[in-house]
């Protein structure tokens, strides 16, 4: 690696650009091109400048295989082939349905869209929050062992669903706009928009049945965490832990040894900058009660005075501060939902890649097993040559011919798996980059819009101010 390019390892993961020309506000696209230009390894000394016709078919060429590249398009090239199709969803009005224990929330899911695939161009529909679950398992279940990148649904939240259900139902509008229902409203929509972003998953007809049927879908009874399912999952869960602590690949290909090491440091960074954030929210709030104490205080103050002009200054600061306590809780609240909410999302992104290099790995423990039962069959097949045991010989045969084809098999699953992965971390990239920018100068807005708002509070009062100052003068002037 040249001095002039980036270690993707050891440089901070939200800069992958070099440091000297990387500017926050360029293109996302830009950065995301500099981003492979500091790659080491690129296969066949391809110009890292071009990506293919779409971000998820004929890339990289197969580990371990000399094929030649298929053509590629470039970046901008797909960006014009994709500008056509547009799919908009949001998720709208939630309520709750039911009494009791047994109630739960629907959300309103509207979309608009000119993918032809779809029976309509716009159409609502209603979902509970296990519908969610149910159609992303299905994703998982189709396109996780092909190494796609499956956007992670919501986690289920206890404790929130049961202050939900426990709550009374004669005020539903209440409970409907209640903090939890809103934030789990507006993580669905992420979810769902961050899904249809993906140019296969979006057109999966389990995707689109969950966005257009008029219908209400089956119950998804696996997603409920006391249900059979769930408990297998939760022992699956263990299992993969245990392998993923206990097994150790013997990976040939640097490249997804570095993109290892790089998506740990990834996902160590984005933890760190979300508990700065959390912390950061935590005390804005915490800011915004000590003004809430102060205002309330000089307001008593001002009642007891017997100035007239300070006890006016007194009162007109209780009110200016209250002002500025709602406007430090609106920016605790724009803090969560505009960046913290982000990060979070992220952080699940990156255990969702974890999941399918974890997947490759498993797809390569399958080959090596299946290789080493080859050898073991092919063993026993000379041992019953070398005793002349022709009457084994045809089914020894047999067994040989059938484990080269499984190996043969295992070995073009895991470089098909690893191509798709190199394509997804390709487009991971472009849309953490373009993420991270619009969030930012969202943020950045919004923090000058609150500072400003702060200064107008300052600046109505600042006349009540040097009021008491003239008026004590011209006290004295007379005196």
């Amino acid at each position: 690696m040249s001095s002039s390019e980036v270690d993707p390892i050891t440089s901070d993961p939200f800069d992958q650009a070099d440091d000297d020309d990387y500017d926050l506000y360029t293109s996302a696209i830009g950065d995301s091109m500099k981003t492979s230009q500091a790659e080491p390894m690129l296969p066949n000394n391809q110009a890292p400048a071009t990506l293919p016709s779409t971000p998820y078919e004929n890339g990289s060429p197969s580990i371990g295989v000399q094929s030649p590249q298929a053509p590629k398009k470039s970046l901008h090239s797909f960006d014009e082939a994709e500008e056509d199709q547009y799919i908009d969803i949001s998720v709208t009005e939630p309520s709750r349905k039911g009494d009791g224990m047994g109630s739960y929330v629907e959300f309103q899911i509207n979309t608009r869209t000119n993918i032809k695939l779809f029976k309509a161009r716009s159409f609502s529909v209603r979902r509970r929050f296990s519908d969610f679950l149910g159609v992303h398992d299905k994703l998982v279940s189709k396109y996780l062992r092909a190494g796609r990148i499956i956007p992670p649904a919501p986690e289920k939240s206890v404790i929130g669903m049961t202050k939900i259900k426990m709550s009374s139902s004669a005020q539903p509008e209440q409970n409907s706009s209640s903090e939890f229902v809103e934030r789990r409203r507006a993580s669905l929509e992420r979810y769902l928009k961050r899904t249809a972003l993906h140019p296969v998953l979006r057109i999966d007809p389990d995707f689109r049945e969950f966005l257009e049927a008029d219908h209400e879908l089956p119950k998804a009874h696996n997603t409920s965490v006391l249900s059979g399912a769930g408990v297998m999952r939760l022992f699956n869960k263990v299992g993969e832990t245990v392998n993923k602590m206990t097994y150790k690949m013997d990976e040939s290909d640097p490249w997804f040894e570095e993109k290892t090491q790089y998506i740990e440091q990834l996902d160590c960074n984005l933890r760190n900058l979300h508990l700065s954030v959390e912390t950061l929210v935590m005390h804005r709030k915490d800011l915004a009660v000590f003004i809430a104490s102060f205002a309330k205080s000089a307001a008593m103050l001002s009642n007891c005075e017997e100035h007239t002009s300070l006890s006016r200054a007194l009162s007109q600061l209780a009110e200016t501060e209250e002002k500025i306590e709602a406007l430090h809780n609106e920016q605790a609240n724009a803090d969560f939902s505009i960046f913290c909410e982000l990060l979070k999302d992220y952080i699940a992104l990156v255990g969702a890649i974890r999941d399918v290099f974890h997947e490759r790995v498993k797809v390569y423990q399958t080959w090596q097993h299946s290789q080493l039962m080859l050898n073991k069959k092919r063993e026993q097949k000379v041992k019953m040559e070398l005793n002349m045991r022709t009457d084994k010989s045809s089914t020894a045969n047999q067994e040989v011919a059938e484990w080269e084809a499984k190996v043969e098999r295992c070995q073009e699953e895991f470089n098909s798996i690893s191509k798709m992965i190199r394509e997804e971390l390709e487009q991971f990239d472009v849309n953490r980059v373009k993420d991270f920018k619009e969030t930012i100068i969202k943020y950045l807005e919004s923090m000058l819009d609150h500072q400003q708002n702060v200064m107008k509070c300052w600046e109505q009062f600042l006349p009540e101010a040097q009021l008491i100052l003239v008026q004590d003068e011209m006290s004295r002037s007379v005196k």
